[in-house]
């Protein structure tokens, strides 16, 4: 079997971890690949370059938190290929595998015991003057805000119908994946993953009647900077920066490819909030 890493380099342990994994799997006849970036530092590992990574792999584990799953989805581009996220982080929504069990988990998914869980991802197009600009895949979210703390304002139609001119620090289109991530923080709802919905969510608004709204994930939303507006920006999953003018519009719909996340079965997706939102505070007695 050939399994691809993607680590976060700046963390020793996922380092130490990917060549512990490396091992592993050529022990058992297998191959490791890795970004030619950090091959140098993964023991027993395959250098492969970028744009051929997805293709040379069959499964994906990614040593990190979520930010490197985010990275490591945009790496995959669209391909099918299964994912297991092992946390190496903090929050670790994305990344729920814990570093105990990995290799438990390793040995089932080299004979092929193993279930998937897919999660849709958004498609967003940057449009001028009716030219399409750029297109992008995300996982969590399409963010449109200013980048000072002034209100902007930001037209908004979903499926053409008028919606709403927000007035607020920003808009957040989110995928129910990106409900725990910027949405949560806006009053967002969470969502539970494999639901097919989009989150459309103000932040900040000036009028605090401009609430979150789910919509089916069939419908289109199209978000315009509304005339003198400047400094607003489209942010991508946190990780890419967008420039937009006054007159630009964001497209955003559901994408046509997806994310397969590989499942644990002995944690549920209500395991993993309650773990990481803290629900269950222990009382500390004095």
């Amino acid at each position: 079997m050939r399994i691809g890493l993607v680590i976060k380099a700046s963390n020793p342990e996922a380092v130490k971890l990917a060549s512990d994994i490396a091992g592993w799997v050529s022990e058992r006849k297998g191959a490791v690949y890795v970004d030619a970036g950090v091959a140098g530092r993964v023991r027993g590992s395959v250098s492969v370059q970028p744009e051929e990574f997805p293709d040379s792999i069959d499964i994906l584990v990614v040593l990190g938190g979520d930010g490197t799953m985010i990275h490591a989805a945009r790496l995959l581009d669209g391909r099918k290929v299964p994912i297991l996220g092992v946390n190496m982080g903090s929050l670790g929504f994305l990344t729920s595998i814990t570093v105990k069990e990995v290799f438990p988990l390793l040995e089932r998914i080299m004979k092929g015991d193993f279930a998937i869980e897919e999660r849709m991802m958004l498609s967003v197009a940057h449009t001028r003057e009716g030219e399409t600009l750029s297109n992008f895949k995300v996982l969590n979210d399409a963010v449109i805000k200013g980048d000072n703390a002034r209100l902007i304002r930001l037209e908004t139609r979903i499926n053409k119908e008028y919606v709403n001119t927000y007035r607020a620090d920003g808009l957040i289109v989110a995928s129910p994946t990106g409900s725990t991530a910027y949405s949560l923080s806006a009053n967002g709802p969470i969502l539970y993953p494999t639901i097919h919905s989009i989150i459309v969510a103000p932040i900040c608004p000036f009028n605090l009647t401009n609430r979150p709204v789910v919509i089916p994930d069939w419908m289109t939303v199209d978000v315009t900077v509304s005339p003198d507006q400047s400094n607003v920006e489209l942010i991508l999953d946190g990780q890419v920066d967008v420039p937009l003018l006054t007159g630009d519009t964001v497209k955003i719909k559901r994408a046509e490819a997806s994310l397969y996340l590989i499942k644990y079965e002995g944690k549920s997706y209500f395991d993993i909030l309650r773990e990481r939102l803290m629900w269950e505070v222990k009382t500390v007695k004095v």
